[in-house]
């Protein structure tokens, strides 16, 4: 295991620039990423009635819902270049726009064909918008700080899900108005946010911080010079300009782990409302009010878990660790779907407090190990191939549904996708100085191997 040092203690003035630097930035980034994972995993609810309407099977959802992520990871390097040539602030209004079109004429879906070519033009031109963030992120917040800060930006996705359900649940009871569906008014209604907010962003988002006048002086001189050493100490390892990081060694790793945890989230994400109505006799509106309850219980366990991860500095054990957790709740769910319907319940809990827990510790250590270009493009080499496990997952969990009638097989498939990527998480990073640190510590980068 990585040596450790003794933790730096952030002086007074630190402090209260990074508590400052908080209060500014995560309020707008929550609510963009609440957005964003709204457009993209509303299709779960909206299948409980455009199935029925534009008659699909269950492995053309699987497919239509995950080729999202093949438009996504298409996009998501070149989108990411552009975000580090033009900015965040321009860029990130861009993607927005562009994603609150597609999001909202998914209520144009009238077949297979078009349900595929719609969801595939909002993954393109969702692309980029989580590694950017990511990145933007580096540029605000010290290493030793970003577990924490990342923890509080992966709150967007249970959250999103836990208050975007029974809200999702209700728009499809808008069955006939205007002569409209009920999903029909459920993409409208939830795509048009994103592009005011795209509108706005340009006016209260900052690119770097000494561009920040919200701060003072000394704040901004405090937060400049830190970033810039963290910059100039990781830069030692070695060149770390754009191609650089889409060659690194370590992208590949963690592009290939990631895949294996995204199979876990969409693979849950977004097939959960269709096996909760598989539960019992459910309305739309009762099955939102349910759905909300694993997320709402795995956005508070999360913020827990993103404190002690910063805490103990141990990311690999935490990440890996919550992907077991995440393992043991889908696998006793598939085994109690018939059985016990509250069991079943409280082991997708489980799933979902293991599932988004696991995010932010594992994006640190990618995020600590480049910087600067390469920062941008291994990050996003790591998002848009890890993605594809969004593409991967949802699909065969639907042929599985069609083949054997029931979301048993999936959730086992799901389970053992989880417990292989935590254990190769676990040897692969557990030595490293961006998986284990001094609790508090900057990570250093490592060098290539």
């Amino acid at each position: 295991m990585s040596s450790r040092a003794a933790a730096p203690v952030l002086s007074e003035l630190g402090e209260a620039t990074l508590r400052k630097v908080r209060r500014r930035l995560m309020p707008l980034i929550v609510l963009l990423y609440f957005v964003a994972y709204l457009d993209r995993n509303n299709v779960g609810f909206a299948k409980l009635g455009m199935q029925g309407d534009i008659g699909i099977t269950e492995a053309a959802y699987g497919l239509g819902a995950g080729i999202f992520f093949l438009g996504y990871a298409l996009l998501e390097i070149p989108s990411n270049g552009g975000m580090y040539r033009f900015g965040a602030r321009k860029w990130i209004a861009r993607i927005l726009i562009s994603w609150g079109i597609f999001a909202t004429a998914m209520f144009l879906v009238n077949g297979e064909a078009t349900f595929y070519v719609i969801r595939f033009l909002l993954g393109a031109a969702e692309a980029g918008f989580f590694p950017a963030i990511l990145f933007y992120l580096t540029l605000w917040f010290p290493a030793a700080q970003r577990v924490t800060v990342l923890g509080i930006f992966i709150l967007a996705q249970p959250i999103s899900n836990a208050l975007g359900a029974p809200v999702s649940g209700m728009l499809l009871n808008l069955e006939g108005v205007a002569g409209l569906h009920g999903w029909q008014w459920l993409y409208i209604l939830e795509g048009i946010p994103a592009i005011v907010l795209g509108i706005i962003t340009p006016f209260v988002m900052t690119d770097r911080p000494e561009h920040a006048k919200w701060l003072t002086p000394e704040e901004r001189e405090w937060l400049s010079t830190t970033m810039s050493e963290e910059l100039a100490h990781k830069q030692k390892a070695g060149n770390h300009n754009f191609l650089a990081g889409l060659k690194d060694p370590r992208t590949i790793a963690y592009s290939a782990l990631y895949f294996g945890l995204v199979c876990g989230i969409y693979g849950l994400g977004l097939w959960l409302p269709t096996i909760v109505k598989a539960l019992g006799k459910f309305d739309s509106t009762q099955v939102g009010f349910i759905v909300f309850i694993p997320y709402a219980i795995a956005a508070v366990f999360v913020y827990f878990w993103s404190k002690r991860s910063d805490r103990t500095g141990n990311r690999v054990w935490h990440a890996s660790m919550s992907m077991v957790l995440a393992a043991v709740g889908l696998l006793g769910a598939g085994f109690l779907l018939p059985v016990n319907a509250v069991l079943a319940m409280v082991f997708l809990t489980l799933a979902a407090m293991g599932i988004y827990s696991a995010i932010a510790p594992f994006l640190a250590m990618p995020s600590a190990a480049l910087t600067g270009a390469a920062a941008a493009a291994g990050l996003a080499m790591v998002n848009s191939l890890g993605n594809l496990g969004g593409f991967v997952a949802p699909y065969i969990v639907g042929i599985l549904k069609d083949a054997t009638g029931n979301s048993q097989t999936g959730l086992v498939f799901l389970a053992a996708c989880l417990a292989v990527t935590a254990a190769a998480t676990y040897l692969y990073a557990r030595k490293r100085p961006e998986g284990v640190s001094a609790p508090g510590a900057t990570v250093p980068a490592a060098e290539t191997h």
